[in-house]
């Protein structure tokens, strides 16, 4: 058998298995040594293929497909440094729990630490960031060979969604001649020859350990069902029927799936961050317990909270055993299917204090009545914008946040509503980079997708346009511009007048119609609210990529936030002492 031949067989039983496994879809960026991966792929009848220039870009957009479609997705790169532009991509993955599969071409044995052109070490290179790595054997036809390359694919999904979900890497080294032969027969395994999945099962407590839960529950009265960042749908309704049989206040973040859809939302406190910023509201607010589905919230008022009442009980639900704990307290881990566990937690009903969720219910119409009170306001403040594009992004949308202060604003902006409006953020790291590339590949799902973003970040990844363009995804990117990083404003470092432009504030001072142009999109600048809605409802209108600017004074924004905290703390604790007294 030739090489040619060898090699189609090979890198073809590959990928025929990963798709049998479940890999339904792959970024490409275009390189030699890929060839045979590249080319297979492409070639497979029910591999569905992205192609991506760049790396860095890639990587991130696959995250961005993974996110949504929440099954494993490929990448496929050539070697050298075109493999180390995956690496904040994977390190996102990683943390935020999302499975990517990393195939990155190599050089032959022969070929490594001898001087040749674009060959790196890429053997364990992305460290402890992958959940496995495996360096796969020169392309052989045996059949051995044959079962051990499905075998192997297999295996990828499995480590790649067992437990924990996160991204895998297997390194192929191949010799040249690099082009396939699609005239080889057999190229892709048949059902029966192809290795098996495995099969997986909820993990579920016994009804001694759910009566033990139930006992340290029922020691407090004054409890709070906590939902941080999470992407399952199901938990909503769950969650919530457990919440109003206990009678309990349900702290949503805005990643939580809580805050929209079909479900009952009277248990919902959406607007905790805000009630949680003032110190002396939070010393009436002591809870017994609390119970912490999904990750570590948004909120850092809440984090205060924590620390302050360390000594309540503290229980933290994961799906699979992990440790997502970063305040140090003594918390007792569950690890348990979380919408079995509600279920089985609302048959127990412990001793209600209903006067506690009509207090938290009380407080979360206070705050949300001063955050919405700007009704014949027609300033565009980067708050009112994100108001104004959830009241204005169509039901059965995504609406995707960068980080620093867009999922700040979302967090305090979004507000309870029956339309279907999915929110999306890489808070695994909560890094400014690549984001427009995720929000693209989540865009990919075929669904408008409204990607609020600062300056700095869309600055960091405006290469992301390219595939959003090149694809005709119906993204309508705001940019919210307030020329530097808007977030070191309201931190101590703003103090550093010396040094705070250049070191923090770090102002671009771009025009951002000369990249829209550059990418031949739609371009709006909005001066007002008026302006922005018209933007926003002529971009929902039309198909493809548009991008619309906002923009902001840092100090103005500042102001006009603390100014919103302030009214709400005055407000809040007004209540409180009213109805404590």
């Amino acid at each position: 058998m030739s090489h040619i031949e060898t090699l189609t067989k090979y890198v073809g039983h590959f990928v025929d298995a990963l798709w049998r496994s479940g890999v339904e879809q792959v970024v490409i960026s275009p390189g030699s040594r890929s060839t045979p991966l590249a080319l297979l792929m492409t070639e497979h009848p029910h591999m569905k293929h992205w192609v991506n220039l760049d790396e860095r870009s890639a990587a991130f957009y696959a995250l961005g497909l993974a996110k949504e479609s929440q099954k494993p997705v490929a990448l496929v790169c050539t070697s050298g440094t075109a493999a180390a532009n995956y690496m904040p991509a994977v390190v996102e993955a990683f943390y935020s729990r999302i499975p990517l599969i990393l195939l990155t071409a190599d050089r032959p044995h022969e070929l490594r630490d001898v001087g040749a052109p674009q060959a790196i070490n890429q053997i364990q290179m992305y460290g402890g960031f992958v959940k496995w790595f495996h360096e796969m054997m020169l392309p052989e036809a045996n059949p051995a060979a044959l079962r051990y390359v499905q075998q192997q694919a297999v295996r990828a999904m499995q480590q790649a969604q067992e437990g924990n979900p996160g991204p895998v890497h297997l390194n192929f080294p191949f010799r040249e001649p690099l082009t396939p032969d699609f005239t080889v027969e057999n190229i892709w395994s048949s059902g029966e020859s192809a290795a098996k999945p495995p099969l997986y099962g909820t993990a579920r407590l016994d009804e001694n350990e759910i009566q033990r839960l139930v006992e340290i529950l029922e020691t407090g009265k004054k409890g709070l069902i906590v939902v941080g960042p999470q992407e399952d749908a199901e938990l909503a309704h769950a969650v919530v029927r457990l919440a109003e049989k206990w009678q309990l206040p349900v702290l949503a973040d805005p990643l939580s799936q809580l805050r929209s859809g079909t479900h009952t939302k009277d248990v919902i406190i959406e607007t905790y961050d805000t009630i949680l910023k003032s110190a002396s509201v939070r010393a009436k607010l002591q809870p017994d317990f609390i119970i912490r589905f999904g990750a570590m919230p948004v909120s850092k008022p809440y984090l205060f909270l924590m620390k302050e009442y360390a000594g309540s009980d503290h229980i933290v639900v994961e799906k699979h055993a992990g440790y997502r704990e970063p305040v140090g307290m003594n918390t007792q881990f569950v690890y348990s299917d979380p919408v079995k566990l509600c279920e089985a937690l609302s048959e127990s009903v412990p001793v209600k204090m209903e006067t506690w969720l009509l207090e938290w219910q009380q407080m979360n119409r206070i705050a949300r009545q001063v955050l919405t009170d700007d009704t014949g306001n027609m300033e565009l403040t980067e708050g009112i914008a994100v108001q104004d594009i959830l009241r204005n992004t169509p039901d059965e949308s995504n609406v995707f946040v960068g980080n620093s202060m867009p999922i700040r604003d979302l967090d305090s902006f979004f507000f309870t509503t029956d339309k279907h409006i999915q929110p999306w953020c890489n808070r695994g790291t909560n890094g400014i980079d690549g984001v427009v590339s995720t929000a693209s590949g989540v865009a990919a799902s075929g669904k408008r997708t409204t990607l609020v973003i600062g300056d700095l970040s869309f600055y960091h990844d405006m290469n992301g346009l390219m595939a959003g363009r090149n694809y005709g995804l119906d993204l309508t990117i705001v940019v919210i511009n307030n020329n530097g990083g808007g977030i070191f404003s309201f931190l101590p470092q703003a103090q550093e007048a010396a040094h705070f432009e250049t070191l923090f504030g770090t102002p671009t001072n771009l025009d951002f119609e000369h990249a829209a142009g550059l990418y031949q999109l739609p371009y709006t600048l909005a001066a007002d609210r008026a302006a922005f809605a018209d933007a926003l409802q002529e971009s929902y209108n039309k198909k493809g990529m548009h991008i619309i600017e906002v923009r902001t004074e840092r100090e103005d924004n500042v102001n006009w936030h603390r100014e919103k905290w302030q009214e709400a703390e005055k407000e809040l604790l007004h209540y409180l002492e009213n109805s404590h007294a």
